[in-house]
């Protein structure tokens, strides 16, 4: 027997109600419902990092989550870090090193990077390449992403020092 229900959900700073079932992954209302297109349908088992987001400033898959899972907590997509006029660091760094092919992984691994960074300012490039090792990139712009994370680091500590 289904069992549809409300769900309110903080997505990028804004509350929305969604209608569905409780075991319902998160990804699809971020998607069908709520028209947040970053995060994408890749393998549906939370293996390959494409519908990656944050979840109280945790990276999440939010294709294995059940919507009931994310209810009361802070959900933000790669819409909610910055804009095209106003990006934020992590993406600009992925945009500086032209860390995207065909851009499919770029969502997953911004969204890994940014929770990764948050916990560890200034890591190394083995630890950088252990934080993305379960983001799959098809295309093979490793080498990149990697630059761009660490570009990110090293501009967020420069950042730090500069502040008064």
């Amino acid at each position: 027997m289904r069992t549809t229900r409300s769900f309110a959900l903080r997505v990028n700073g804004v509350d929305h109600l969604v209608e569905g079932e409780p075991q319902t992954p998160l990804l699809y209302f971020l998607r069908n419902d709520l028209f947040l297109n970053s995060p994408k349908f890749g393998c549906g088992l939370g293996e390959c990092g494409a519908c990656t987001v944050l979840l109280d400033g945790v990276a999440a898959r939010s294709c294995a989550l059940p919507v009931r899972q994310a209810v009361e907590r802070e959900i933000v997509t790669l819409e909610g870090l910055g804009s095209a006029d106003a990006p934020d660091p992590v993406q600009q760094a992925f945009i500086d090193a032209q860390a995207a092919q065909c851009g499919y992984c770029i969502n997953g691994m911004i969204m890994t990077a940014k929770a990764f960074l948050a916990v560890n300012p200034a890591p190394t490039e083995a630890q950088v390449r252990e934080a993305l090792r379960y983001n799959l990139c098809r295309c093979g712009t490793h080498v990149e992403i990697v630059r761009a994370v660490m570009l990110a680091a090293e501009r967020g500590r420069a950042d730090e020092t500069a502040a008064p």
